[in-house]
């Protein structure tokens, strides 16, 4: 809603106090507004970028006390050697001592989205869900107790990309570890889970990083040396700043990692499991790192621009490709590493974007373990992720888990979307049906410790000494205070902008009114031209606003291209008349979270983009639209003139939630919904993606190979004219080339007749063709076929499904009658739909209760077709025949053999497979498409195309979705075209 003056916005808020008051639920008004972007560094003039934050911090002996200090979204002063970092269990306090207020909002996304009047509303009511439990604290009550059914260990992996340390190696010592910064609420959680509140056991699963040698060893830390010139704001400012230095190899003996590994464990409050992810590795067991940049290179310049509605400019494929084949390999790494900390009954945490084929690939090796994925970045409409080469992938992939949470229900919703039109899965609010299981779906808005948030705030003398001395420097003014990174979709020229029109439209506020926008370095590897582009776009805009509204005694905007220790960071939220964030896209920000905890005392507002995942849990704050640069100029002039008694009304609701909130209940949240939706859908029946790499692997090492394929469904579309499914090239040539392996037996076993398989597949000699569902058999290098019902009288049996299917074919529009050699087939793929698949189940009924009885016959629903057939006639018997050729014992039987169908009647093969005395790891029983079926089958392929991309893969050929698999059993990374 747009606000003809301040007085009209605030009248607003006066009234909605006043029918809250009588119960009334009415909107909080909003105001327009804004963006963000980067920060710029040297090309700022000294003027502006040595203008302290707090007075007396421009020397160098002042910046030598703070190299070692961080931001402090994730971590606060470095440490090294055996002191503990504060990520650490022991820094988790509990929320039971903290005298928060109890908790008041609604449990469950179920509760809070009942009574919804519309989309928005539901929205609205599933962001603000706190998920806390009615009834006893999760902390309090034995999980194992709670859900007896589920077995559970008592014991959770959490799997996230980096371990919350930077690591240095020096050969024979301690490994030096520095608190790694940003995402520090996923830390809090972690430290939480390790903490003597949880009744948890916890094991943390993550990346060590880029391995640095450390400064006791000669080698520079995080790649640049520490001079002078690497200070946040260079002495020189005309010397060029520091380049990092690419750390070709780094060699790390066995008994390093051994060390590191024992350090994490026992020195740093709960047990860490480094994933290492080495090139090389020796006979002597000495790991090789280089390039690890790499390993970083999908998730950051694929999934990460293009999650928050960003897209890169078209290439050759190649670079994409190595960086898919990288990422793979990586998921898989981790994988391995849980595998070596599991016990069955554990629970096992995934988070974000760089881990999202780690739920399928965990699935296919343990079919029924439990999973939870959150992703902590926005999540595309399915207009924008459509545009992912490897979107197919990526949903199969995080499919896998049992639940996937997200921070804002408009990224749930975006989710599902892609799952029903890029896979064709059923979707609804609640999740995605997906082979043959239910994958929930659901909300949970993150939080931070609010406690020790208030406690570094309020509770320390040097954040009240620099509190004393910003409002010194500033007194008589008006603070706006701005904190971002250096990313692409921080929105920083944006706000900029708008506080330029905001200046231009109320002069009555120059020299009045300063803005202090801290821009720390990105956390995320960006390409150094854009880097550079928006740092130069942003030193432009700060050099024009100084110019235009400054004076020689004041300079309206004050950038800090630059990190802050944690007792500046505090001191400015705590100082901020008006805190901005003006984010283009954002998943979760824990800056506006801590401002509302520092502004205790000063209940200053917030202004936030209604695009950053946060706003919606604060529906209270002044939410803006970043684009609109007129509409957040006049809510900042909103915010400033904003009345005492609106200010504190509006502070007090946003710090009861965030206070009630904290990421320790969210925790506590998404754990409990994890094990509610465990017991209430069975998961047992779900079927694992098929893991190419294990069957690549294990047909390398066969050598006596037998292969079964259906046709429809499986190798071809099905299509709505049976006779137009005709093999491509692509196909035949496969087969042709799969097939002339002698060390292979394919076997095409299809309900179609004999005449179909002769003319598409009668040109490959060394195939093996069955027709009408095992009643004909014509074997490799032969052109005649074997009627195996020869002894069955078929004509009294056949007459009478004849006239019972004329019936229903005459009452539905567009069906008709196949009549093969054995079988007789009724087809409605071309009638409506739903009144098809109601004919259907009459004529199955029918028949069930006439013929089936009379004859031994039975009648096999397909898709979009009945069909009914001898008894002793199945794909399940030809299969049997097929094994039982190769004769029984060791050395004879098959040694590999990949079975493919998509339909009911290819049960009967996957069934026979399962009977069989064959090795179950050399079996692939893999069902295609269908994502609500149940199967027995092992594994499942989602269509056709992934069908014919499997077997290519076999035979040599690697194609960009075949590549991740094709690395880890070669090692190595195809460097041709996608």
């Amino acid at each position: 809603m747009q606000y003809d003056s301040d007085a009209d916005y605030f009248e607003a808020r006066r009234s909605k106090q006043m029918a809250s008051n009588e119960g009334s639920e009415a909107d909080s008004p909003r105001l327009p507004g804004l963006e963000r972007i980067q920060s710029g560094h040297p090309a700022l003039s000294e003027e502006v970028t040595s203008v302290p934050v707090t007075p007396g911090v421009t020397d160098w002996d002042t910046f030598e006390r703070r190299k070692n200090s961080s931001d402090h979204n994730g971590a606060s002063t470095s440490q090294s050697g055996n002191h503990v970092p504060p990520w650490a269990a022991n820094s988790f306090h509990s929320s039971h001592s903290s005298g928060l207020p109890k908790e008041r909002r609604p449990s469950s996304a179920t509760e809070a989205a009942a009574g919804a009047k519309n989309g928005e509303d539901l929205l609205r009511r599933l962001s603000l869900t706190t998920g806390r439990p009615n009834g006893n604290d999760l902390g309090e009550v034995d999980p194992r107790k709670s859900h007896p059914d589920l077995k559970l260990s008592g014991h959770v992996i959490s799997a996230t990309f980096c371990v919350p340390y930077k690591i240095a190696y020096a050969p024979n010592a301690e490994w030096e570890l520095d608190a790694r910064r940003g995402t520090s609420a996923l830390f809090d959680s972690f430290s939480y889970l390790s903490g003597p509140e949880s009744p948890w056991n916890h094991t943390l699963v993550g990346w060590t990083g880029e391995i640095d040698m450390a400064r006791s060893a000669g080698g520079p830390r995080n790649g640049v040396p520490f001079n002078k010139a690497s200070a946040p704001i260079p002495v020189d400012k005309n010397a060029e700043p520091a380049q990092p230095h690419d750390l070709t190899d780094v060699k790390v003996p066995e008994a390093d990692r051994q060390r590191l590994e024992r350090q994490l464990e026992h020195d740093h409050g709960g047990r860490v499991a480094p994933v290492w992810l080495w090139d090389e590795m020796s006979d002597d067991r000495v790991a090789t790192f280089r390039d690890q940049k790499k390993w970083r290179r999908y998730g950051e310049h694929e999934l990460f621009p293009l999650f928050h509605y960003k897209q890169n400019e078209p290439t050759d494929g190649r670079e994409v490709r190595k960086a898919w084949t990288t990422y793979y390999r990586m998921n898989k790494a981790f994988a391995d590493t849980i595998m070596s900390v599991y016990k069955p009954g554990d629970v096992v945490l995934i988070h974000d974007y760089h881990l999202l084929l780690l739920p399928s690939l965990l699935r296919q090796r343990l079919p029924n373990i439990y999973i939870g994925f959150f992703l902590h970045v926005p999540f595309p409409s399915s207009e924008f992720y459509r545009c992912l080469s490897r979107r197919k992938e990526i949903l199969e992939g995080v499919l896998g888990a049992n639940m996937i949470g997200f921070q804002a229900y408009s990224y749930s919703r975006h989710f599902s979307s892609c799952c029903t039109r890029i896979l064709g899965f059923d979707s609804s609010q609640a999740g995605v049906d997906a082979y043959g299981a239910h994958v929930a779906v659901d909300v949970f808005p993150i939080g931070i410790n609010a406690e020790s948030t208030l406690k570094a705030a309020f509770e320390s003398q040097g954040v009240e000494e620099k509190v004393q001395a910003i409002r010194e420097q500033y007194a008589g003014k008006k603070i706006i205070v701005g904190r971002d990174r250096l990313d692409t979709v921080r929105g920083v020229a944006q706000k900029l902008q708008a506080f330029e029109i905001f200046l231009d439209r109320h002069p009555e506020w120059r020299d009045k009114v300063v803005l202090i926008q801290v821009t720390s370095p990105t956390s995320i590897e960006d390409r150094v031209e854009k880097s550079d582009k928006t740092a130069n776009k942003i030193s432009d805009l700060v050099a024009r606003i100084n110019g235009n509204y400054g004076s020689l005694s004041f300079t309206p905007v004050q950038h800090y291209p630059q990190y802050l220790s944690k007792e500046e960071y505090f001191a400015l939220l705590r100082v901020a008349d008006v805190g901005l964030i003006t984010s283009v896209r954002d998943g979760m920000n824990t800056t506006a979270l801590e401002y509302i905890c520092a502004q205790r005392d000063n209940h200053g507002p917030l202004i936030i983009s209604e695009f950053s995942g946060t706003a919606g849990s604060l529906g209270n704050t002044m939410h803006i639209n970043p684009w609109d640069l007129g509409g957040t100029a006049e809510a900042i002039n909103a915010a400033l003139s904003m009345p005492a008694d609106i200010k504190t009304e509006i502070h007090q609701e946003n710090f009861d939630y965030v206070t009630k909130n904290t990421v320790q209940s969210w925790t506590k949240s998404f754990l409990r919904r994890l094990l509610t939706n465990l017991t209430k859908h069975d998961q047992s029946k779900a079927t694992p993606a098929l893991d190419r790499a294990q069957m690549l692997s294990r047909y390398r090492k066969a050598s006596r190979r037998l292969f079964m394929f259906d046709y429809d469904g499986t190798l071809t579309p099905i299509v709505g004219d049976p006779e137009a499914a005709i093999p491509s090239d692509k196909v035949t040539r496969n087969l042709k080339t799969l097939s002339s392996d002698p060390r292979n037996a394919v076997w095409i076993i299809s309900g179609r007749d004999q005449a179909f398989l002769d003319e598409w597949m009668g040109s490959i000699s060394e195939l093996g063709l069955s027709a009408e569902h095992g009643s004909f058999m014509r074997n490799p290098s032969s052109s005649n076929w074997m009627n195996l019902t020869e002894s069955m009288d078929m004509e009294v049996w056949q007459a009478a499904v004849i006239k019972i299917f004329s019936q229903y074919s005459e009452r539905t529009q567009g069906s008709f009658i196949e009549r093969k050699k054995i079988a007789i087939t009724w087809h409605y793929r071309r009638a409506d739909p739903e009144y098809g698949a109601f004919q259907a189940q009459q004529c199955q009924k029918e028949l069930e209760a006439t013929v089936c009885r009379e004859f031994e016959v039975e009648v096999m629903p397909g898709k979009a077709n009945l069909e009914v057939r001898p008894r002793f006639v199945n794909k399940g018997e030809i299969a049997k025949r097929l094994i039982g050729e190769y004769g029984s014992g060791k050395g004879k039987e098959p040694d590999f053999v990949l079975c493919l169908g998509d339909d009911f009647t290819d049960e009967d093969m996957f069934r026979s497979l399962r009977a069989s005395s064959l090795q179950e790891q050399n079996i692939f029983a893999c069902t295609v498409g269908a994502s609500s079926k149940q199967t027995i089958a092992t594994w499942h392929l989602l269509e056709p195309s992934d069908v014919i991309s499997a077997i290519a893969l076999l035979n040599g050929s690697t194609d960009a979705g075949n590549a991740g698999a094709v690395s880890v059993v070669d090692a190595e990374i195809s460097d041709t075209r996608a």
